[in-house]
């Protein structure tokens, strides 16, 4: 009996020792993933805000990996770009000067973002996973808005009209098509993985 239950405790070790290491797979590739999508970037003259696809990124991940592997993720994107690594938008400053530079509340808002549309995506997703997944991409995209126009204007201190329309107006019609993209593969992989 003894023998039985040591080794049911350790089938139990083992599999929670994969589990954490397929995790961190999971969490190191997310990080991966952003840093291609930041490398992907569009200068605009009007705006210090490049159009990146940052936001398909974090939609993607908190949509697939659930929002706290999402959220670590994106923890770890923005620790290696602080660092020094080449992960951010080539549009910037790099390092922690473009943490604390004008897209800082954008790319302070991915972890946070990635775990509401995680947790608003596993919450829903047991009715209709199109619907779950669309609600958690718009709140997502709400929370990066939000976060990247107050610290923008936090920044430069103009008026909530110009930040509006240099920091959110510009970039919703790609912001919306970057959404159906992550919804659209983020489906397509829960599909291919289940």
């Amino acid at each position: 009996m003894a023998q039985a239950l040591a080794g049911s405790t350790n089938q139990q070790v083992d599999s929670f020792g994969r589990l954490r290491a397929i995790d961190a797979v999971l969490v190191i590739g997310g990080s991966l993933l952003m840093g291609a999508c930041a490398h992907i970037s569009i200068s605009l003259w009007f705006t210090p805000v490049p159009i990146t696809l940052q936001t398909f990124g974090v939609i993607f991940l908190g949509l697939t990996l659930g929002g706290w592997r999402a959220s670590a993720a994106l923890v770890l994107y923005l620790v290696e770009g602080m660092s020094g690594l080449p992960v951010f938008s080539p549009h910037g400053l790099g390092g922690v000067a473009q943490v604390l530079g004008p897209t800082g509340g954008y790319l302070m808002s991915y972890p946070f973002a990635a775990l509401v549309a995680g947790l608003i995506a596993d919450k829903l997703s047991r009715r209709s996973r199109l619907i779950a997944f669309s609600l958690g991409a718009m709140a997502c995209s709400t929370v990066v808005f939000a976060l990247g126009a107050f610290w923008l204007a936090t920044l430069i201190h103009k008026p909530a009209s110009t930040i509006f329309a240099i920091a959110v107006l510009p970039f919703v019609p790609g912001e919306v098509l970057k959404s159906i993209a992550a919804i659209a593969a983020a489906i397509g992989s829960k599909r291919i993985l289940s």
